[in-house]
């Protein structure tokens, strides 16, 4: 079953010890579910504090083309919702680490959304975030998410007016997760200069934690960000890794290698440390 709060305790964990989340992104089943699951594991070895697990979807307007080729490998390798499931289920055996499946509505919709509920919370699964459902068309998912004990995580937009913002904050659980820059997710060489103001803004009209997400690719923006926000989420440069370490056979390392990086710059910039240039393990 999923455990009530583990999302919330995390961030109560890490709060206390002065430091952010942060949250890898990996599509499931790329290139291949026994890469996925070992990954899950590694990536917390290496300091992850939450994974979002993508769902393959055929479709993904939100995604760059690092994320889209990701999502086709994991169609390829038969990364149903159902083996998904499945798969969060045995590592449950192995870790409490909180675990969000990141995704469309299609899949889910298709599965049903009750059913949907019912299965991921006796799976493990910790929450929920659907990129193309917003909170006025939710209801049909986020009643039985809440009857499991499912956290349903939104996104904001730099776009998204401050009052809208509040309202969505009201709907969400969990976290919320503002998407740092108006276009799709993948590597930027720059993180958006008003974040800092963004974040103080957004921290007026709610106090659940915010994550900050699309663009984040080296271990210096990740540290960069985890001076302003609660969490930082990286996933196209993770997707790009394993995209080029596939035929070498060693992606666990090359993305291991990526996160833990970024965790130990995260600290430091806490800290007040200096934090090394991105040239040092640019992902």
């Amino acid at each position: 079953m999923a455990s009530a709060g583990r999302i919330k305790r995390k961030f109560r964990e890490l709060r206390a010890r002065g430091e952010a989340a942060l949250i890898p992104f990996i599509v499931a089943g790329d290139p291949d579910m026994d890469t996925t699951r070992s990954l899950v594991l590694e990536l917390e070895a290496r300091g992850a504090d939450l994974i979002e697990l993508g769902v393959p979807f055929s479709d993904p307007m939100a995604d760059g083309p690092a994320n889209q080729r990701a999502l086709a490998r994991g169609l390829g390798a038969g990364a149903s919702l159902a083996a998904i499931l499945s798969m969060v289920s045995e590592l449950r055996a192995q870790t409490q680490i909180p675990i969000i499946l990141f995704g469309y509505f299609n899949p889910i919709f298709h599965y049903g959304c009750e059913r949907l509920c019912a299965d991921a919370a006796r799976a493990g699964i910790d929450g929920i975030l659907t990129v193309d459902l917003p909170p006025e068309e939710a209801g049909e998912l986020k009643r039985p998410a809440r009857a499991n004990g499912l956290d349903i995580i939104y996104l904001l937009a730099p776009t998204t007016p401050l009052d809208r913002s509040r309202a969505i904050a009201r709907s969400a659980s969990g976290f919320l997760y503002y998407v740092s820059v108006t276009g799709v997710t993948g590597a930027r060489a720059h993180l958006d200069a008003g974040l800092g103001a963004r974040m103080r803004e957004l921290r007026s009209v709610t106090d659940l934690p915010i994550g900050v997400g699309f663009g984040i690719s080296t271990p210096e923006q990740a540290a960069e960000v985890a001076t302003m926000a609660d969490a930082v989420v990286v996933g196209s440069a993770i997707s790009l890794l394993i995209e080029a370490h596939i035929k070498s056979g060693d992606v666990r390392e090359a993305v291991g290698g990526l996160v833990g990086a970024m965790k130990d710059a995260m600290k430091s910039a806490r800290r007040g440390e200096r934090v090394p240039g991105s040239g040092d393990c640019d992902g």
